[in-house]
């Protein structure tokens, strides 16, 4: 009796060990892949933002929450499931998928640059809140704000999967799942403090404390809310280039596993001349020059595709959007 109670134990410790090195497995695959897709992070945590702006600061928590759960829910009840589909059923199409979502966002810093040098009138009129509804009015900023999420959801949980390596098909599923859920809280948790920023910073200016410690409070309250204008302007400069720095690192390494490594090549020899002179910076530049040069890459396509979807697929969406509304 005691020697089976013994040899239970030893399984169940077994079984634990097991359990424990899976879970470490997990969180080592899911911090792994977390960091191919930080590109897309920075920017989904960089657009954000501008989903508040105009509305009341005690309705800035709310939207962001909404728009928190919308993105929870774009990646586990449906990018998820298609994720593991596509792995186990369609493997080859994971690629094309990365590289049409890395065309996607090439196209989208391409045309934020575009407008920041050649400014021109917005396709969709902005409402102001006090102007209507209001309530109407968040509900359109946060269904807007949950279809761009879960383009940018796509395309982190694609190049996710396609870092994984092979395994169950239940590993990868965990994988997928903590990087949603991390990816998730990491970008609206960002999120919600940089627009309740300005708050705090009033709050603090506002300290009557006439010791050292409250000089020190609202020196930093005023600190902050000067400089949240410019912060926000910076990210959104981030938020772009990192679009387009990973949609043409993307393209880059999706040619390259079609047999085109020309590009990916002369990228890499670029950065590696550029490393040899830099001393101790070797590393830092190697980095700056290969994000440079697939920055090049996406603004370049997201440039060409500019023109195609302004003269050739705005029109024809246009077309069946009146041809749907007379038929109604």
């Amino acid at each position: 009796m005691s020697i089976g109670l013994i040899a239970l134990l030893d399984d169940v410790a077994g079984l634990a060990k097991v359990a424990a090195a899976s879970l470490d497995d997990v969180a080592a695959q899911a911090g792994r892949a977390g960091i191919k897709a930080a590109g897309v992070v920075i920017d989904d945590a960089a657009v954000t933002p501008r989903y508040v702006v105009g509305f009341a600061a005690e309705r800035e928590l709310p939207i962001v929450g909404r728009i928190a759960l919308g993105s929870l829910r774009n990646k586990l009840l449906f990018l998820l499931p298609a994720a593991l589909a596509l792995g186990a059923f369609a493997p080859w199409a994971i690629t094309p998928l990365l590289m049409l979502g890395g065309a996607y966002l090439s196209y989208e810093g391409s045309e934020k640059v575009y407008e920041a040098l050649f400014p021109h009138q917005a396709h969709e009129a902005k409402r102001d809140a006090s102007a209507g509804d209001a309530q109407a009015l968040e509900d359109q900023k946060v269904s807007s704000a949950i279809k761009t999420d879960f383009i940018l959801s796509a395309e982190i949980m694609a190049i996710t999967l396609a870092a994984l390596p092979e395994g169950s098909i239940w590993m990868k599923a965990a994988v997928l799942a903590v990087v949603a859920v991390g990816i998730t809280v990491a970008v609206y948790g960002g999120v919600a403090l940089i627009v309740k920023a300005d708050d705090a910073g009033l709050a603090m200016a506002a300290n009557t404390s006439r010791s050292a410690f409250g000089s020190l409070v609202r020196g930093i309250g005023r600190a902050l809310v000067k400089g949240m204008p410019g912060f926000l302007k910076i990210l959104a400069i981030v938020g772009t280039a990192a679009m387009i720095w990973v949609g043409g690192g993307i393209l880059v390494h999706g040619l390259e596993s079609y047999g085109l490594p020309q590009i990916g090549h002369a990228i890499h020899a670029a950065a590696v001349g550029a490393a040899n002179v830099a001393g101790p910076l070797a590393g830092t530049v190697e980095w700056l020059v290969t994000a440079a040069g697939s920055g090049l890459v996406g603004l370049v396509v997201g440039a060409a595709l500019i023109p195609v979807t302004s003269f050739i697929l705005a029109p024809a969406w246009n077309s069946v959007t009146r041809l749907r509304t007379k038929s109604a």
